[in-house]
């Protein structure tokens, strides 16, 4: 079983499986799916707060469950399905990444950029911390994140969630083609 789970599902099922979320959650009465809104709601659960966290957030409890389920999910896949083999990528893969200065060490993410030491270095502390802060910034000013905007705004046809969906794409090819390679060089 273990080795079956290690595998990548195909499409046909992991696509369908994700699309059964929604009229899930349409049935059960909720309207809201994705991860970002879940930093409102525990800022919600404590005192003294402002006006913009005073609304039910107990209603929005089962999306604090999907937060921890996710997160249990990565703790268990990490000890139970981690393959021990290093992460090989394609010759011309790895060439592509060494004419941006970013060495394959066979981890999922370059030590030289994703670590302690990584991040007290200005190309570190951009991508990690600049680059968490507007991800983080952009996802409230969005109004939610890919996940809520592309699953479950694009399935109820909200204009605003395909503008959002649009931006996140044009986004993501701007920062990959353009200003990634920039950081990347420093």
């Amino acid at each position: 079983m273990l080795e079956l789970l290690r595998q990548p599902w195909p499409w046909y099922i992991a696509g369908p499986l994700i699309g059964l979320m929604i009229p899930l959650l349409l049935i059960m009465g909720n309207r809201h799916f994705g991860i970002s809104a879940n930093l409102r709601h525990i800022c919600a659960m404590l005192p003294n707060h402002s006006e913009f966290f005073h609304y039910d957030w107990k209603k929005e409890s089962w999306n604090l469950v999907f937060l921890v389920g996710i997160i249990v999910g990565g703790a268990l896949s990490v000890s139970l399905l981690a393959s021990p083999e290093p992460l090989t990528v394609a010759a011309s893969t790895a060439q592509d990444l060494q004419s941006l200065n970013v060495t394959v060490d066979g981890g999922y993410m370059p030590t030289a950029i994703y670590s302690w030491a990584g991040l007290f270095t200005l190309k570190g502390f951009i991508l990690m911390v600049v680059g968490g802060f507007l991800v983080g910034f952009g996802a409230r000013y969005a109004g939610g994140c890919t996940s809520g905007h592309a699953i479950m705004g694009l399935s109820e046809l909200q204009l605003p969630s395909l503008v959002a969906v649009l931006g996140f794409f044009a986004g993501g090819l701007l920062m990959t083609h353009f200003i990634l390679p920039l950081i990347l060089k420093l």
